[in-house]
């Protein structure tokens, strides 16, 4: 896509040059001599690229970074200077230049440095139009996502965030369990109070026990001082009780009597301390079969499953996936390699077929490892992991007893548009005329699941 391109040179036979070269692919220039001029100029112009010549006279092209930096943060400048050395480099960079290339140069070069930084400043404007859509939810950065799956959700936890409900979250490992319950606090009336968060199947029942209610002086061997416990902990919070459904039915009992009281008896202690805090459960299990095989107590669950809140899978949420790997992608880029600033589209594609059994955190991870190893500024499907890179959707399961194994009803139709897609070539007219429906609806459908 062309770009607003503001040149900024004192030379009137090089600025000339540039513009010629950039306006032949399609830019839109405006040309200033000198660092006052060029901040004049980007009042009404709005550039999404600046190129500037290092030696501007009497001020330098390290002065404009550094003013871009402050008044235009998101706007990428370019450096050209006929003295190109590593320290000036370093200094450009340091300055805030987003890129520094040297005389003589060939314009085609400096054409691909302001297409790459134009994507860097495209990309920075529609993240952060997104986090602004999702932030009008009142939810900023904690539930990412625009799919129908994520929007319903969101709706759910802004009704019951204020509330003092006891909360069951379920739903499959990795698919942000924690994440919501973390939300629900900061969003809710108890948001300044502490959030204790303990996973019930990290710990021995009898040191689950101990966690949970704390215990006295002498009650076991090592108690050699007392602990008030998570409940008295969460006082005035929030307590997260993650994976409650493999908590030992001897804990069961004790829990439910806590919840219904609002008071604890530590281990070896006869005296009961009152706690109030908001309880947040979750599950990867089914209860309901748990409570039917024995294993978890049917008091307990009705008790905890006041409000139900199911998170969806990673597969059933089309083009989050993508929304997602950008969003982790920003986040690590920013720690470690600040010019990762986009996803190929090998990889997107990588991304979308993928059926991402470990849901968010795999996809997490995934990202996380692919910024690390990336050597471009844009990360590669052979910079994703082999089982990613090398996945192929030969067939959707339609058949067999399994509910597990079987897709859901968009996932089908999303590997079937996508297959018949491919088999066309790429075609969508042909793609369209195949599967029956117009070729709005097949660009509407592309357009949900990320596919340009």
């Amino acid at each position: 896509m062309p770009a607003r391109t503001l040149i900024v040179d004192d030379d009137q036979a090089t600025c000339r040059m540039i513009e010629l070269g950039l306006t032949a692919g399609g830019n839109t220039v405006a040309v200033a001599g000198s660092v006052r001029k060029a901040a004049e100029v980007a009042q009404t112009f709005e550039p999404e690229v600046v190129v500037t010549d290092l030696n501007l006279g009497q001020a330098s092209g390290l002065e404009l970074c550094r003013s871009f930096a402050d008044t235009w943060p998101d706007v990428p400048v370019i450096v050209v200077t006929a003295f190109g050395s590593l320290d000036t480099a370093v200094e450009a960079l340091r300055a805030g230049a987003y890129d520094f290339i040297t005389k003589p140069f060939d314009i085609q070069t400096l054409a691909l440095v302001v297409e790459r930084a134009h994507q860097h400043h495209r990309l920075k404007s529609e993240v952060k139009r997104l986090r602004a859509a999702i932030g009008q939810a009142g939810w900023g950065d904690d539930i990412v996502g625009t799919s129908g799956p994520i929007l319903e959700l969101r709706s759910v936890l802004e009704r019951i965030s204020g509330t003092e409900t006891t909360v069951l979250i379920t739903g499959e490992t990795g698919t942000g369990k924690e994440v919501a319950a973390r939300a629900l606090h900061q969003h809710g009336k108890r948001r300044t109070g502490p959030f204790v968060a303990i996973n019930c199947t990290a710990l021995p029942e009898a040191l689950l026990e101990s966690e949970l209610f704390g215990h006295v002086r002498g009650a076991f061997t090592d108690a050699r001082s007392s602990r008030a416990g998570l409940f008295v902990d969460a006082h005035n919070g929030t307590l997260f009780l993650d994976e409650i459904g493999d908590m030992p039915l001897g804990v069961q009992a004790k829990l439910l009597r806590a919840i219904e009281e609002r008071r604890v008896r530590p281990v070896g202690g006869d005296v009961e301390i009152p706690f109030d805090a908001r309880i947040i459960a979750a599950t990867n299990r089914d209860l309901e079969q748990a409570v039917q095989d024995g294993a978890f107590r049917e008091d307990l669950f009705y008790r905890l499953n006041v409000v139900n809140v199911a998170l969806p899978a990673l597969r059933s949420r089309g083009g989050d996936i993508l929304l997602l790997a950008q969003h982790f992608l920003a986040q690590f880029a920013s720690q470690a390699k600040p010019g990762v600033v986009g996803i190929s589209k090998n990889a997107a594609e990588k991304l979308l077929v993928y059926t991402w059994p470990g849901n968010v955190r795999e996809l997490r991870n995934a990202i996380q490892a692919a910024v690390a190893l990336t050597r471009f500024d844009h990360i590669g499907a052979e910079d994703l992991p082999e089982r990613i890179r090398t996945f192929e959707a030969r067939h959707v399961l339609v058949a067999g007893d399994d509910l597990e194994e079987l897709a859901s009803l968009e996932e089908v139709e999303k590997r079937y548009i996508l297959k018949v897609l491919q088999a066309a070539g790429g075609n969508k007219s042909l793609a369209a005329k195949r599967l029956g429906v117009g070729r709005r609806t097949l660009y509407r459908k592309l357009g949900e699941y990320g596919v340009e």
